[in-house]
């Protein structure tokens, strides 16, 4: 059975603590970004040699497999976004539907350990690339074709979340 599509607008982790998984993004602090999303990383690729990789908890629910393939692409989209907002002034992020990249990218069937290697090589790209950020760039601003504006800062932010959030999805 496919998994529902998360159609929820994930922002407010911006401003508010998460009631999920604890993250409070008052409590970030951009210095500790890249040691933030490497600690996320070194979790996911444990839990790709633990017990039930591959299983579902239930049908709506993602294995922890699916969802260790959703954080490194979650890694690499949002470097790419870091990239564009260091380059170009004001851009707008391409639309990534997760939910069809994780059908498409077929999560489900790929082998842990790669998915474990792949994880650790984006994250430590992404983590390195938030550690390089300028003193001056942290305000560049970007936007979805939502609407939703990003700074370099609230978009690290935001892919901090989203890591930290399903180290907790893939423990409980």
């Amino acid at each position: 059975m496919p998994i529902e599509p998360d159609t929820k607008d994930w922002t407010w982790v911006l401003h508010e603590r998460c009631p999920e998984c604890g993250f409070d993004p008052l409590d970030v602090d951009r210095d500790d970004l890249g040691r933030r999303i490497r600690h996320a990383a070194a979790a996911m690729h444990q839990r790709m040699h633990g017990e039930g990789v591959t299983e579902r908890p239930d049908e709506a629910t993602w294995s922890p497999l699916e969802y260790a393939a959703h954080v490194r692409d979650v890694c690499r989209v949002m470097q790419g976004r870091l990239e564009q907002l260091l380059h170009e002034d004001d851009p707008e992020f391409a639309n990534w539907d997760q939910d069809q990249a994780a059908i498409d990218g077929d999560y489900a069937g790929q082998e842990p350990e790669h998915v474990a290697a792949e994880v650790d090589v984006a994250a430590t790209s992404l983590a390195n690339a938030a550690d390089a950020v300028p003193a001056d760039a942290w305000e560049r601003p970007g936007r979805r074709s939502n609407g939703s504006v990003f700074t370099v800062e609230t978009l690290l932010v935001y892919a901090l979340h989203d890591l930290e959030h399903h180290i907790w999805d893939v423990r409980h």
